[in-house]
């Protein structure tokens, strides 16, 4: 089976030309036809650009990846598969911040768009409007003089020596491929990492599972007074009411948790309860079946909830995302792999790490592939509430200009689902897009950055680090 960077033929530029093969497969993703293959004659892809930085993917490690690139002088490309940047806040309607703040870009982000009333402070993070803040990114990205492709796919890398020298995308004007001297691989699944035949690993151990995913919903003429009062007699997660439910065959999900947070506008909440089993998200046909899954479900949840959730009774759908909401998919395997063994000794010792640049507050929250209500956090003494995120996590193995910030960094999949939340995904970002600018600066690889320089640059940017 060809690799994904066997597909497109010949990319011809001023950086050299790289020679690729030209087989694809015949048949969509996750349903292959055995032993058949198409092949398409090598062509050339022109270089429509010339970059200091490419950043791949603008969700929250991406945007902050691109912004602080750009402060540090670079020429910087951002590109984003959805019609707008914020990732999974905006275009998953994930609309909360979660994972505290640590201040930097994050801090900025989240003052600005509650002076702006974009957003509230609630008791987990900034909860906002998703279409307030995609034009608030607009802005800062216009206001910092970024490159923007939107609606764009970064589809496979060619490789010199170890290096990125061109990544590969797909938009309506075709197949184009841009040059840079960095590259942020900030997808969340770990794309360009993978491309370019750097060691990822997916899913847990032996099966390969992964933790469910959500297609999240924004509803509207919420009685929230009446839901709160419901709240406080039954719990916010109504579990003996669901319990209920299920005896009499009304409930028929195979999660039993009613899961929702209050954004920025009265009556209008996120519902994040759906969990989707056995999608993997990398898989196209998969993600496919959940989208449509999801909206089914969440018709029917709707349904549930305006007849037996008091408060719901004239409430309405306002909006179903357009994006599946995945917690997991590829990590890589960096030369260093942050274990929970690392956290407990961190914990006791904060001299462990010496290249920490930023923070985790969230919990260890990766639901049980199968049993999607099932988070027990790990079993192990000693773990910290505040969970650092070492430079490190970022390096991918074999290629020396790429970093990965977000859900795709070098974990033990157990603290996963605490750095995979927006909070330590921007610091990671903002990391990541600072230590670009050393890469291209000072012409040394990721894993050879100066991380007393970095850690400087970024608490001179307002990052807190201590």
């Amino acid at each position: 089976m060809p690799t994904r960077r066997d597909v497109f033929g010949m990319v011809a530029g001023a950086a050299g030309t790289a020679a690729l093969a030209s087989t694809t497969q015949g048949a969509p993703q996750g349903a292959a036809t055995p032993g058949k293959t198409i092949r398409r004659p090598a062509r050339d892809i022109p270089v429509v650009g010339e970059y200091d930085v490419v950043v791949c993917g603008a969700g929250p490690a991406g945007i902050t990846a691109a912004l602080a690139a750009r402060r540090a002088g670079m020429k910087v490309l951002l590109v984003e598969a959805q019609g707008q940047l914020g990732g999974m806040g905006v275009s998953g309607l994930v609309s909360e911040w979660l994972g505290g703040d640590h201040g930097g870009l994050f801090h900025e982000f989240a003052t600005e768009t509650v002076t702006r009333r974009i957003a509230r402070i609630s008791n987990w993070g900034p909860a906002f409007d998703p279409f307030a803040m995609a034009a608030y990114l607009d802005d800062k990205a216009a206001q910092a003089k970024l490159d923007v492709l939107l609606l764009t796919q970064a589809v496979d890398v060619a490789i010199e020596g170890g290096r990125i020298t061109h990544v590969m995308l797909f938009n309506k004007s075709g197949m184009q491929a841009v040059s840079a001297r960095a590259f942020v691989d900030a997808t969340g699944d770990a794309d360009i990492a993978a491309a370019s035949g750097c060691k990822v690993l997916k899913g847990r151990a032996p099966d390969g599972l992964m933790t469910p995913t959500t297609l999240i919903f924004h509803v509207s003429n919420v009685d929230e007074k009446k839901l709160n009062a419901h709240f406080r007699r039954h719990g916010d997660r109504l579990l003996k009411q669901i319990a209920a439910l299920k005896d009499r065959g009304i409930w028929p999900f195979p999660y039993n948790r009613f899961i929702t947070r209050k954004l920025n506008e009265t009556g209008v909440w996120m519902v994040n309860t759906i969990r989707l089993v056995g999608i993997d998200g990398t898989d196209g046909k998969a993600v496919s079946d959940g989208m449509v899954r999801g909206r089914a479900e969440a018709r029917k949840l709707m349904a549930i909830f305006r007849k037996h959730v008091p408060g719901y009774e004239n409430a309405r759908i306002k909006a179903v995302a357009p994006l599946l909401g995945v917690r997991e998919t590829r990590r890589i395997a960096g030369a260093y792999m942050m274990t929970l063994d690392d956290l407990v000794k961190w914990a006791a010792d904060r001299r462990t790490f010496d290249d920490v640049i930023g923070y985790s507050t969230w919990g260890f929250d990766l639901p049980n592939p199968k049993r999607p209500s099932h988070n027990p956090p790990p079993k192990r003494k000693g773990l910290p509430r505040l969970k650092p995120v070492p430079y490190r996590v970022m390096v991918p193995q074999r290629i020396t200009n790429l970093i990965c910030p977000g859900r795709g960094i070098s974990v033990e999949r157990a603290i996963l689902g605490s750095l995979r939340v927006a909070s330590p995904c921007m610091a990671m970002g903002q990391a990541a897009g600072q230590a670009a600018a050393q890469v291209v600066r000072s012409n040394v690889p990721f894993a050879g950055v100066d991380v007393k320089k970095l850690l400087k640059a970024l608490q001179q940017a307002g990052v807190h680090l201590g």
